[in-house]
């Protein structure tokens, strides 16, 4: 496994948040999903607060997933009907009163914020849920929208590749956000130590069929030119939440005045399950016609189309990864912003050393 910017099959840190699931994914029935490589029973106990468990019994390893919930907080095994509760301490054990102290399985901490349940694969004593990636357009009420779930069959690194260079929309999606401008367009890339921005403005330009459809939504009838943006944020190790929208031409939107235009924000986070599968969480929110539960529908629907085409090629460009192991990433200047990215992410994984080449210095 290179530990080189350019590894076809990245690996991923473990201290840190990952999304588990959507908040109503998490119940009082149990879900079994596996984050970073660790399978996890999730529940709710009956507070409503979300655990995370390891998903094997400590007796003989049967998935706690399949079992059943007990009282208020506890799980029950399927199998002989070992009871744990949610710090993973087994409270008891089937024909015998004395508990074995070492009867414990691992319990992962657990945040709901945004609208998702997130969870700290790594090192429990170092989760600050500070840390957690700023999404706040998911529970924001001057925000609207609702996205889903992608399971995606490859590698999570290619998933922030695709989001972090968008002139492949000209390509994959040229009947709804592609055209030409994207790839002439210039593009500002900027970094810190855990964040990378990526930001493309097109100005004067004929509306794609998507974003002429939305403008049309908020400006009834609407001809003509508009000015577009897109302006990628990433959070490490795997938010990407981008700034998107289009604005009547001329009136001021590239200064920060956008009344004019309709404005989204493209929502998503990106969870490792294993080194070629990951759970694509994304959502698609707006700031305007807020009390339009058919607009929310209709994007939710339209831009789960465009991932569509996306998840299509990420699954192609895995298999072709896989098909030719040893083949070398060439980079363009497009992929500027991914590129930073993975310094990041080299960065992560040295600090917890499961790097095993020195990384890339980030200046």
């Amino acid at each position: 496994m290179a530990g080189t910017t350019t590894a076809k099959i990245f690996p991923y840190p473990l201290n840190t948040w990952y999304v588990a699931g959507w908040d109503h994914e998490v119940n009082r029935s149990i879900l079994a999903r596996t984050v970073a490589g660790k399978p996890m029973a999730l529940y709710r106990t009956e507070d409503g607060r979300p655990v995370a468990l390891a998903d094997a019994c400590w007796h003989r390893l049967a998935p706690l997933s399949l079992g059943t919930l007990i009282g208020r907080e506890d799980i029950q095994c399927p199998y002989h009907g070992l009871r744990y509760n949610a710090a993973g301490r087994c409270v008891s054990m089937p024909a015998q009163e004395t508990i074995n102290p070492s009867a414990t399985v691992p319990s992962f901490p657990a945040v709901e914020r945004y609208r998702y349940v997130w969870v700290w694969p790594g090192d429990p004593a170092l989760a600050d849920p500070d840390l957690i990636p700023d999404m706040h357009q998911m529970t924001d009420p001057e925000w609207a929208g609702d996205g889903q779930l992608i399971e995606a069959g490859c590698n999570y690194q290619l998933v922030l590749d695709n989001l972090m260079d968008l002139t492949h929309e000209e390509f994959v999606h040229t009947s709804s956000i592609g055209q030409a401008e994207l790839s002439e367009a210039e593009f500002i890339t900027s970094h810190t130590d855990t964040t990378v921005t990526v930001e493309r403005w097109m100005l004067g330009i004929d509306p794609p069929p998507f974003w002429r459809k939305n403008m049309r939504d908020k400006f009834p009838g609407f001809e003509g030119k508009v000015d577009r943006w897109q302006i990628i944020h990433y959070q490490a190790p795997s938010t990407i939440c981008i700034d998107v929208g289009v604005a009547k031409a001329g009136t001021g939107a590239p200064e920060g005045d956008r009344s004019q235009g309709v404005n989204g924000y493209v929502m998503n986070t990106i969870t490792p399950e294993t080194d070629r599968t990951c759970h694509y969480f994304w959502a698609f929110m707006r700031n305007y016609c807020l009390d339009s539960q058919l607009i929310t529908t209709q994007l939710r629907e339209g831009v789960h189309r465009v991932f569509g085409e996306d998840e299509a090629m990420l699954i192609a460009q895995q298999e072709a990864i896989d098909a030719n192991p040893d083949y070398e990433f060439y980079s363009l200047n497009i992929d500027a912003g991914g590129m930073w990215v993975r310094r990041l992410l080299e960065r992560m994984l040295a600090v917890e050393g499961r790097l095993p080449v020195a990384p890339v210095a980030v200046d």
